[in-house]
């Protein structure tokens, strides 16, 4: 019972305390992107969930918002010197924020691909495992730095100067650091290595043409470089030439040669190879010289540490017959029992919480991993739910959660258990905010929040709030389409060919063997870490005619925007030079026609070092980023700032006939509304797309493409329900307009709505791996022995 205590005579007397009245999160005047003035009051120590459609607003208000401040204001409770270490964050474009708690937040982004990072050391359980060995492990080989494969071993000794009592002394000293990095890989696991066989043919002489790396022609300087060296004849066959030679063809170090008078600098080809082309990103190289370095480099697991990373001194150590590198690689769903074994009472509360943070692995659906993992190849769910373990055990209460579709890349098998995990989080005391579409996820909310009514500039708004029942009754197009299923086809493709897969073993594949049928919409589906990705990315994406879309990040700036990704910009700024009687480039915010003062960006950005900097709209432009001058040329009536201003929808219209009709443009809009990204200005940065709005528009980039074969990696990926029914439509058009669609999937709209589906598993990691189902929809309801089966019967029957 509240109790209070009255002043007058220290009587306690029934009541609720003063400090219990805070129980409501509110937002005023919240105008963050395409926010419209919203006020709102979040119960706190409940769990809501907010939808709407795609770019209605939720992120903006839920991240940009209400987290964004939390996270600002706790940052300023830390010293100046501290905070110039942190990240600079502005505050949100809001009226009040009051009620704010700590924000913790939990996101789809993937986790750094840096190859260093894996599964065990984003979760630090590496560190905690690399004490026990250095504890336990026999033999001793030195401290938890021995077993770590970021550090090297390294040893030295010389002279020391010391001032002592009075006088400078020289003394002898030694150092030695043991660690456990491969040396020869360098803790990656992995070498690299050259095919010489695609460097050269070694049946020519280099006058002949022996060299086919891209640019390295004897008619240039290559050629009076390697002509006037002396280090071999040019003239012999490469397959005669001695070591000796061999070697100054290939691995040289610069050394200084004078060619007809002129100084200059030999280097062996394969250094300068990898300082002219294998500097530079993957994605920034010229197509010819991609191909080529994708053919010229092998990467192999390094042959001294067999890819584990470690010396041999890590991998000498052994605790019950297992060195670190072996534990590692466990499945950690059966490392779990490994540690429970390891009964020392005098390393117990280590031991007891890495057993607790490995049962947080399997509970939250992540037992099929190993700790070896490379983090840049999780997916976003599954970085997602990796940045949940540290809270899952957390002792905070009256903490606020922050999810972003939490149910990413899971099973309807796996929802259940990630409903229950964030429950608990509320339970414990927390404010859960969950961004979601997925009726399995809306349904345990405590309260609802549905934003709309269109996304974009038509959303923005609070269409409702309330319970679930209200939603449902509200008539809202969240609450219209809550109850929505997609029916069996009547009428299946029949198949123009099969894609085979033979022998597939990546990761926990069991040697499939399997006919991906061609010419039709195939489904790919299993539970989480069945599979599903590694049979699709390793058996089919690569293969000649077939495109992957992920939802990975795209290569730009922040001046990159949709037109200039679709390379729609240019025919556009064609249009209005030719209207005009000037020069394209005027049009272009990158060169000629860009504002001085900005410099083409729209804001000019104040960095106050150790406070949040501030972009402020360029006074000049007024943010069109164009020069005056240029903003008085117009086609069809608008201006070029105008025209890169419009949503998809309008610029339909305003490029598809009158005076500003442009075909080639035309066409690219059409695919882009047909993705579902009618919302999205033609110049938004591509830097404010989520993962699913970069998948569909890389998807738009490639549906003009004629036939071929198109891989689609979860594109329901931040969809409303509204909006499945225009995505079933659109695979539909691609496998009609010739193309074969393969789609990785648990989605059972799309599923349902399959020609062919193969169904992957029957559980995770060593569990699955194998296909457990190939066939339709509907022999697949009829027969439903696979946990997709249960859940598509019971969708269906809905």
């Amino acid at each position: 019972m509240d109790i209070t205590l009255e002043p007058e005579n220290g009587a306690m007397a029934a009541g609720p305390h003063t400090a219990d009245s805070h129980d409501l999160l509110r937002v005023q005047g919240a105008r963050e992107n395409n926010l419209k003035n919203v006020s709102i009051e979040i119960p706190k120590r409940r769990l809501t969930v907010f939808t709407g459609v795609s770019g209605s607003g939720k992120s903006s208000l839920v991240f940009d918002t209400i987290a964004a401040e939390s996270q600002r204001m706790i940052n300023e409770t830390y010293s100046t010197f501290v905070q110039g270490f942190m990240p600079n964050l502005a505050r949100p474009d809001v009226d009040l924020l009051s009620g704010l708690t700590t924000a913790i937040i939990v996101d789809q982004e993937r986790l750094g691909a840096n190859p260093r990072s894996t599964v065990g050391t984003v979760t630090d359980v590496n560190a905690m495992l690399r004490i026990v060995f250095s504890r336990l492990g026999q033999p001793y080989i030195g401290s938890p730095q021995a077993f770590s494969f970021n550090v090297a071993s390294i040893s030295g000794a010389g002279a020391v100067t010391l001032e002592r009592g009075g006088k400078t002394v020289k003394e002898r000293r030694s150092f030695s650091i043991t660690g456990g990095m491969c040396p020869r890989c360098e803790g990656m696991g992995r070498v690299t290595d050259f095919d010489l066989s695609q460097i050269y043919d070694e049946e020519k002489s280099l006058n002949a043409g022996a060299l086919t790396v891209p640019g390295y022609s004897m008619d240039g300087w290559y050629g009076r470089i390697f002509s006037g060296a002396g280090f071999f004849d040019p003239d012999k066959p490469i397959k005669k030439f001695t070591k000796t030679e061999l070697h100054d063809l290939l691995y040289k170090e610069p050394t200084k040669i004078k060619v007809d008078g002129i100084n200059l600098t030999y280097e062996g080809i394969i250094p300068k190879i990898q300082k002219s082309m294998l500097s530079k990103d993957r994605e920034a190289m010229q197509p010819h010289i991609g191909a080529f370095v994708d053919r010229a480099m092998t990467f192999t697991a390094c042959p001294e540490c067999g890819g584990t990373r470690l010396n041999e001194g890590a991998r000498s150590s052994r605790i019950n017959g297992l060195n670190i590198a072996e534990v590692c690689a466990l499945q950690i769903s059966d490392l779990a029992p490994w540690i429970k074994e390891l009964a020392e009472p005098s390393m117990a509360p280590l031991l007891t919480a890495l057993v607790e943070t490995l049962d947080s692995f399997v509970e939250i659906g992540l037992g099929y991993l190993s700790l070896d993992r490379s983090s840049g190849t999780l997916s976003g769910g599954e970085a997602q739910r990796v940045k949940m373990i540290r809270h899952l055990g957390s002792s905070l209460t009256d903490v606020t959660y922050v999810f972003d579709e939490p149910t990413i890349g899971l099973h309807p098998h796996d929802i259940q258990r990630m409903n229950e995990l964030l429950l608990r989080l509320r339970d414990k005391g927390n404010t859960v905010l969950v961004v979601e579409h997925k009726p399995e996820a809306i349904a345990i909310a405590d309260h609802v929040v549905d934003l709309g009514p269109g996304a974009g500039t038509a959303g923005g708004e609070v269409v409702f709030q309330g319970s679930l029942a209200g939603l449902e009754a509200s008539g809202t197009l969240t609450g219209r389409h809550l109850g929505d299923r997609a029916a069996l086809k009547t009428k299946l493709r029949k198949a123009a060919g099969r894609l085979e897969i033979r022998g597939a073993s990546d990761n926990n594949l069991a040697k499939v063997d399997v006919d991906i049928p061609l010419g039709v919409l195939a489904v790919v589906t299993g539970v989480a870490g069945s599979g599903k990705s590694s049979l699709i990315h390793g058996s089919v994406s690569g293969r000649d005619g077939v495109v992957t879309i992920d939802q990975g990040a795209i290569k730009g700036s922040r001046r990159s925007n949709p037109a200039t990704y679709t390379s729609m910009l240019e025919p556009i700024r064609k249009a209005f030079a030719k209207a005009n009687g000037v020069k394209p480039a005027l049009f272009s915010a990158n060169s000629e026609g860009a504002c001085p003062n900005c410099n083409g960006a729209g804001v000019v950005y104040m960095d106050l070092t150790i406070m949040a900097g501030v972009a402020t709209t360029c006074e000049v432009c007024e943010g069109k980023r164009f020069q005056a001058s240029v903003l008085e040329y117009r086609f069809g009536g608008k201006d070029i700032s105008e025209a890169l201003s419009m949503p998809v929808d309008q610029a339909v219209e305003f490029f598809g006939g009158g005076e500003a009709k442009i075909p080639a443009v035309h066409a690219i809009l059409n695919r882009l509304a047909d993705v579902g990204l009618g919302y999205v200005t033609l110049g938004q940065p591509l830097t404010t797309l989520s993962g699913g709005e970069r998948q569909r528009l890389k998807l738009a980039t490639h549906m003009g493409e004629k036939g071929g074969i198109l891989v689609l990696d979860e594109p329901t990926t931040g969809l409303h329900l509204a909006d499945v029914e225009q995505l079933l439509g659109l695979l539909d058009r691609l496998v009609d307009s010739g193309k074969s669609v393969i789609v990785i999937e648990h989605h059972q709209a799309v599923m349902a709505h399959a020609d062919w589906i193969i169904d992957l598993g029957p559980g995770a990691g060593h569990d699955g791996g194998n296909v457990i189902f190939e066939g339709t929809p509907a022999e697949l309801i009829a027969d439903p022995g696979t946990l997709t089966g249960e859940y598509l019967a019971a969708y269906v029957a809905k």
